[in-house]
């Protein structure tokens, strides 16, 4: 393993795997062979979200996600889970054996048992009842939606979420819910990755160490929630070690300047501002991964471009 993932310990536990949940037809022809990476060593555990048979996984994931976004009205429909993520793209993220869970996972993974942790789990009325943990081969701790778009090359992370924002700080899984994404995105090869997720949000402390960050909306009002980001990076495994040991960015610093003007998560004529200055092709402008990790999440950020530009 690297050395940089030593705090990661749990990734070398045999009662801990990736795993896969996609239909046959969309499985990756040669996973795992355009990023050089030594990080995911273990054989993925695949599931098939059109198999019956796997349906208390598919149950637990989408109490996970409903448990995650929930509180922000942002939990998907079973029916977008279905149509819009796992027949276009798949889900990754990693599994555990039932008897590598500590009691605060248990809690937070199992409403049914302990219903003051969250909304009971869902299942279809002419199936059995909602399968324990304990009957489980493998129980998901995090997922990551990531699904291909008509642009060659260009994938959506859709969603990302992990057991470690259920439980109590320091009882999760050092690293899950970036290590997720991270296993995904190498996994399927993906070259280009946009996504979403909102301003002040502590999701872009993440979304921003996967490659330079370039901002494509900064405004949207035809999403749900009006102060979303929507960004691009292409992927670059470089930037991953730097969300672990925080080092600076020599190669963001080398390529992009600061225009001198921010953006304020708080303010949404900011954010329509610079939204304009995309729409009048004025960027292609980036955020900086570092600046994001060291200021608060609702401080000013500073607005990059090219260098070459100038």
């Amino acid at each position: 393993m690297n050395p940089l993932l030593a705090k990661a310990n749990w990734m070398a536990r045999d009662d801990i795997r990736p795993y896969v949940f996609v239909r046959p037809e969309n499985q990756i022809a040669q996973p795992g062979s355009v990023h050089r990476l030594n990080w995911f060593q273990q054989e993925p555990i695949f599931k098939d979200p059109l198999d019956i048979s796997e349906l208390a996984f598919a149950d637990r994931l989408y109490s996970l996600e409903e448990r995650a976004f929930g509180p922000s009205n942002m939990a998907m429909p079973r029916w977008v889970f279905y149509d819009c993520a796992v027949m276009p793209g798949f889900v990754a993220g990693f599994a555990a054996k039932p008897s590598a869970l500590s009691k605060e996972m248990r809690e937070a993974l199992d409403p049914q048992k302990f219903p003051a942790t969250g909304s009971p789990i869902k299942t279809s009325s002419v199936l059995k009842e909602v399968t324990s943990l304990d009957e489980m081969d493998w129980i998901p701790l995090s997922l990551f939606i990531i699904i291909p778009t008509m642009h060659k090359g260009e994938w959506v992370a859709h969603n990302l979420c992990s057991v470690n924002s259920l439980v109590p700080e320091g009882q999760g899984f050092y690293g899950l819910g970036f290590l997720s994404k991270a296993f995904g995105l190498w996994y399927a090869n993906v070259d280009q990755c946009s996504g979403m997720t909102q301003w002040g949000s502590p999701a872009l402390k993440l979304h921003s160490h996967y490659g330079h960050l370039e901002v494509i909306g900064a405004y949207a009002p035809v999403h749900s929630h009006a102060k979303t980001i929507t960004y691009r990076v292409q992927v670059n495994t470089n930037c991953w070690e730097k969300f672990f040991n925080k080092e600076p960015d020599l190669a963001f610093l080398e390529n992009y300047g600061p225009t001198g003007t921010f953006i304020d998560p708080k303010s949404e004529e900011s954010m329509l501002d610079f939204q304009k200055r995309i729409e009048r092709s004025e960027g292609p402008f980036f955020l900086s991964a570092g600046e994001i990790a060291q200021k608060k999440l609702d401080e000013k950020l500073m607005i990059y471009n090219l260098k070459q530009q100038y």
